[in-house]
């Protein structure tokens, strides 16, 4: 969505932008930062600041040493031998030399109860709860669900972003950071009733390596 462009700024009072939803009022900010538009990126503070979660968080600086290299979604599969197939909405794929199925995870999704993993990888669009499910996306991540639980295991790799409200994040995000591709993730896939759940013990015990 383009909320911002030059030939409209003189639309952009308070009062436009309070009427935007809040992750299209930070998309309007970055923009009119970007384009050094002063007046609109003041405007969108105050508006963010007198909302009581108007700022995204801020993820915590990580430890020397603990530095995570990000990239592409295509580009981390890629490095575990994975051709999408389709760049735009694969969010996975197999690996042709062993048949092992390696699926993106979004890093917020993560269920954690003490050192338990958990994460839900596909669920029916039951009164359009999950539209995501019917795409061929959701689709495709459905088959490698049903192909990593005959195998019993799988890979997974994390994405981390920014979500965008209303949108499951494997349709649609706010802003996308990137994949790790270098802590990989072994995936026990299991179905309950209609969903299909990954489980591990945690980040650290739970990779292999590259």
């Amino acid at each position: 969505m383009q909320i911002f462009q030059r030939a409209r700024v003189a639309m952009w009072t308070k009062e436009k932008i309070s009427s935007l939803t809040t992750p299209e009022v930070r998309q309007l900010h970055a923009n009119a930062e970007r384009l050094q538009e002063t007046e609109i990126a003041a405007l969108c503070d105050e508006v963010l600041d007198a909302r009581p979660r108007g700022r995204a968080p801020q993820r915590r600086p990580r430890a020397k040493g603990e530095a995570r290299r990000l990239v592409s979604r295509g580009k981390a599969l890629g490095m575990r031998g994975v051709i999408q197939r389709n760049r735009f909405w694969s969010r996975g794929g197999v690996r042709a030399s062993d048949g092992t199925v390696v699926m993106t995870l979004w890093a917020g999704d993560v269920h954690r109860e003490g050192a338990a993993c958990s994460y839900l990888l596909w669920a029916p669009n039951v009164d359009g709860s999950r539209p995501w499910s019917d795409t061929p996306g959701g689709q495709e991540r459905l088959e490698q669900c049903r192909l990593a639980l005959k195998r019993g295991a799988a890979e997974g790799l994390l994405v981390y972003g920014e979500r965008l409200e209303g949108s499951m994040p494997e349709d649609k995000a706010l802003s996308v950071e990137g994949a790790d591709a270098e802590n990989v993730l072994a995936l026990h896939v299991e179905q309950r009733a209609k969903e299909y759940w990954a489980t591990w013990g945690t980040a650290a015990a739970g990779s292999v390596q590259p």
